[in-house]
């Protein structure tokens, strides 16, 4: 199910280890929006691998972007600039190509698309609430993710740990608590909190790596706009 929402334009903050800061960042960036993609970059986008239709890359085997971490919303205009956004992940067989890619690259952290719909046009929804459980959607189609408490439909397993900073199951927006930033942003980490590779909630400044994944919107954009362009 879509969910009716308006874009994100400004972004909050995000963590990658499991120590949180006590001291709340400020962003010296306000106003920020989502970038338009570039014609010749979504030409010769890299192709990394690829899954029903959708081609993706990790920015740590691109070599001018293998030692690049960015904050969540600089990792969705990144990626957008190729013609796609932050890899969603919406069966077990995409999770399971993504937790792959973390496990046998050692990779520590990566961003998804998946955001909390905790700003303005979120509120007054029923259907959001408890936002913990119900709120999550991926921001790169706009899809509704399933309840955090529940396996997902056609899943043997819930992707999200079992465990935290505050030995709790996830989403748990521990940082919240530390100094009052949102855990907004959907990460997949690590064995950070000996967990193994798990979805985590995180605050949205953070930097990180990414992986892109094919937007079919961007893509239809530039293919109607840039007549003859190959894609």
């Amino acid at each position: 199910m879509k969910l009716a929402c308006a874009a994100l334009c400004v972004v909050i903050a995000v963590v990658a280890t499991p120590v949180l800061s006590q001291n709340r960042p400020v962003s010296n960036r306000p106003g920020r929006f989502l970038s338009l993609p570039n014609p010749q970059k979504c030409a010769s986008r890299p192709k990394q691998f690829s899954y029903r239709g959708h081609n993706y890359f990790f920015t740590g085997h691109v070599p001018a972007l293998a030692n690049k971490k960015m904050d969540w919303l600089d990792g969705r205009n990144l990626c957008r600039e190729y013609c796609m956004d932050l890899v969603s992940l919406e069966t077990q067989e995409e999770n399971n190509m993504i937790f792959r890619l973390i496990q046998q690259n050692d990779v520590p952290y990566i961003w998804t698309s998946g955001r909390l719909c905790d700003f303005k046009g979120c509120e007054n929804r029923p259907d959001l609430e408890p936002k913990n459980i119900f709120g999550w959607f991926w921001s790169a189609n706009r899809e509704k993710m399933a309840p955090t408490n529940q396996t997902p439909a056609g899943w043997g397993y819930n992707p999200w740990s079992s465990t935290g900073h505050k030995k709790q199951k996830q989403p748990d927006n521990a940082e919240f608590d530390i100094n009052g930033t949102s855990e907004s942003c959907l990460s997949i980490l690590n064995n950070v909190y000996n967990d193994g590779i798990a979805w985590h909630d995180v605050a949205c400044y953070h930097e990180k790596p990414v992986v892109c994944e094919d937007s079919d919107e961007l893509l239809n954009y530039v293919r109607g706009t840039n007549p003859g362009l190959r894609l």
